[in-house]
């Protein structure tokens, strides 16, 4: 059967402090490009000073992390952060300003709950065919919507094309964070940002969605909606398989069995991510030389406590050969 969802496009990561941030995906080894924040002067005459919502990406072939913040006056700003002045025609220029306000505002919101992981978008090959099906099945959802922006490549500029969704853009919705679909990346513009990570991370293979126990059936109902596939128990969690990927689904009761020492921020959160590199061992090795604390899942694979990631564990997997990919990480039998 053909999916119209085929892959985890990429989990978001708000942070409070961007710099601190930065020094800990570098120190976890990923190789994580300066951050944008958008400039606009506040007077006439006067240098541009960031505002609203900053970002960076830690690149794969064919999805990436997300690293975001809000702006507030006197933020500590990288050093190595790069401004990008607003330009844009009189006429659209308010709505650019008011469209990175509101992403600013909900940044803020998402503090508030707490700092980790409030972002998950899925990767689709047909866009459009995932939001004709969610309008069908009563799903609500804001439209695709396209963007456009100017990329650097080795070869010149060329312009990339994002087009995405979001379910259920009402307040409190989808109360775990925004959720939402995104068109396949371009694998040519992606292939120029993907990075030789020093960790050997090569893809982003799973999401961890941690609900209370009673509100467990009701999660699976909707991420059933929106993913369109079957759902299998694993142990206390339910696991949605997507190409390569999955989505775990864990009541509160199991979190700590599946991820031994965490606690739910909130509820229902986004807990846990998890990157496949080439060589858990050198993986392993890497993170301890760089002072990081590791545990284990229940299956074994090694991953970071939240309380030493910002708020959400990493966990790390050994991808397999092409040949022989699957979904791993499962329960033990």
């Amino acid at each position: 059967m053909r999916h119209d969802i085929v892959r985890i496009h990429h989990v978001g990561h708000v942070v409070d402090d961007m710099a601190a941030a930065l020094a800990l995906y570098r120190r976890l080894g990923f190789v994580v490009p300066p951050p944008s924040y958008p400039a606009m002067a506040r007077q006439e005459g006067a240098e541009p000073e960031p505002f609203g919502a900053a970002n960076t990406h830690a690149d794969f072939l064919g999805n990436f992390l997300e690293l975001a913040t809000r702006v507030r006056e006197g933020d500590h700003i990288p050093a190595d952060a790069k401004l990008v002045p607003l330009q844009a025609p009189a006429d659209v220029l308010p709505k650019l300003v008011e469209r990175i306000a509101t992403t600013s505002a909900s940044l803020a919101v998402c503090l508030e709950r707490f700092e980790g992981l409030h972002i998950l978008m899925f990767s689709s090959p047909d866009i459009d065919a995932v939001a004709t099906r969610l309008t069908a099945s009563g799903i609500g959802h804001g439209g695709v919507n396209t963007v456009r922006r100017p990329v650097e490549t080795e070869t010149g500029t060329v312009v990339e094309t994002v087009r995405y969704l979001e379910i259920d853009t009402r307040p409190g919705s989808v109360a775990e964070g925004r959720v939402g679909v995104a068109a396949e990346l371009d694998s040519h513009i992606q292939g120029a940002r993907q990075s030789d990570h020093p960790n050997g991370a090569v893809d982003l293979v799973e999401a961890v969605l941690c609900v209370a126990d009673s509100e467990l059936a009701a999660a699976q109902a909707r991420y059933q909606d929106y993913l369109d596939r079957p759902i299998r128990t694993d142990g206390p969690a339910q696991v949605f398989d997507l190409d390569n990927a999955r989505l775990t689904l864990v009541p509160e009761s199991g979190l700590a069995t599946l991820l031994p020492g965490e606690q739910p921020a909130a509820l229902p959160a986004l807990v846990a991510y998890t990157v496949a590199v080439r060589d858990i061992a050198a993986t392993q090795n890497l993170l301890r030389d760089n002072g990081i604390p590791l545990r284990r899942t229940a299956s074994g694979d090694p991953f970071v406590p939240s309380a030493n990631a910002l708020g959400t564990a990493i966990i790390f997997r050994e991808a397999l050969p092409p040949e022989h990919a699957t979904v791993r990480g499962t329960w033990p039998k």
